[in-house]
């Protein structure tokens, strides 16, 4: 009998201190530390009302430029400051036309006196109005003499969803920044159907090695939410920063957000930039028209075009910081002025 009532105290106290380290255990694992820097763990808070509030603020954008191009024989010596519009024609041998497109995602940062201004990448919708090609001697050095010249004669920028067409003008771009804004002006107001964002801008320099980041965009034409961690270079440029995100075409411009002392204290930290491509070049047919397509099983006997073609190098994404941001709507605050946009803030600080 004894020895039952040993046994039985030994037993109720093993799963009594049991019950007390599994306890302890959790506690640890779901307290984030208030220290006022970002988080590195992955958030145990409900985190849906605060990324749906920013789901609202983000846009599907596409762009096209048309180019009227002309192409010279290598013989024909043509130097650009020879080239005149009597004579741009003429000593082509050729004139095609072609187009360059993009798909990418931007925020609504201002959303006042029916004009909407979004934040997004300057690659995705600015396009050079000329692009010159040049000839390459034999050592592979490349001359003066003009190989294909090529001139913007139109472009088209779109919010996917906006009314009105959604047609969207470049309020301010910088390629070196590579970043842009872009504004639309309604005919009538539509209050409140399209919110700005409304989070606090964080500060990229504070990221640490480890910080966990939210990525919002539209990859491949998808309203979608990724998450990811950050690398921080030991000599680091403030103008960007590594994330190991999977991001495809059409998540440049996307928001990441990083959380300061748990959710939903959310904080802008820049938006995906880039990742890193292969280039890839690839013979192609010439285009036919109303989207017709080639039969694989008859010949092709037309002109061949030597085309490039990316290949994305999955797992590391740039991002450009919010510093940089920052110093670009300064930069730029006079011109949206004259466009009638107010001198307001557009992020709110904390």
């Amino acid at each position: 009998m004894k020895k039952n009532i040993k046994l039985f105290l030994s037993l109720f106290t093993f799963l009594i201190l049991l019950q007390g380290c599994s306890s302890s255990i959790y506690q640890n694992q779901i307290n984030t530390d208030d220290n006022d820097k970002y988080d590195t763990e992955f958030p145990y808070k409900d985190s849906s009302p605060i990324l749906e509030k920013v789901s609202d603020t983000i846009h599907r954008i596409s762009s096209i430029a048309f180019y009227e191009a002309y192409s010279y024989d290598q013989n024909s010596n043509v130097k650009l400051y020879t080239i005149t519009d009597e004579n741009l024609e003429t000593k082509a041998f050729e004139k095609i036309f072609f187009n360059k497109t993009g798909l990418g995602t931007a925020t609504v940062i201002y959303s006042e006196n029916r004009k909407l201004a979004l934040l997004t990448c300057s690659h995705i919708v600015d396009y050079p109005d000329t692009i010159v090609t040049y000839w390459t001697d034999k050592k592979g050095n490349e001359t003066e003499f003009i190989k294909t010249i090529s001139f913007k004669k139109n472009e088209n920028i779109y919010a996917v969803g906006l009314p009105e067409l959604g047609r969207l003008n470049i309020l301010a771009s910088d390629r070196e920044m590579d970043l842009a804004i872009l504004g639309i002006t309604f005919s009538v107001d539509y209050p409140g159907k399209f919110p700005s964002l409304s989070i606090p801008i964080g500060h990229s320099n504070q990221l640490s090695w480890g910080a966990f980041v939210y990525m919002f965009g539209y990859p491949i034409n998808y309203k979608m939410i990724s998450h990811a961690i950050v690398s921080v270079p030991q000599k680091r440029n403030i103008e960007e920063f590594l994330i190991d995100g999977v991001v495809n075409r059409g998540f440049s411009g996307g928001l990441v957000m990083a959380v300061r002392n748990g959710i939903p204290n959310l904080e802008l930290v820049g938006i995906i930039r880039s990742v890193p491509k292969d280039v890839q070049y690839i013979l192609q047919p010439e285009k036919l028209k109303d989207n017709n397509q080639y039969d694989p099983l008859v010949a092709y006997n037309g002109k061949i075009y030597l085309e490039t073609d990316e290949k994305i190098n999955y797992g590391i994404s740039k991002v450009i910081s919010t510093e940089t941001i920052d110093l670009f709507l300064k930069k730029y605050q006079n011109k949206f002025s004259e466009e009638g946009y107010l001198p307001i803030r557009f992020f709110k600080t904390k």
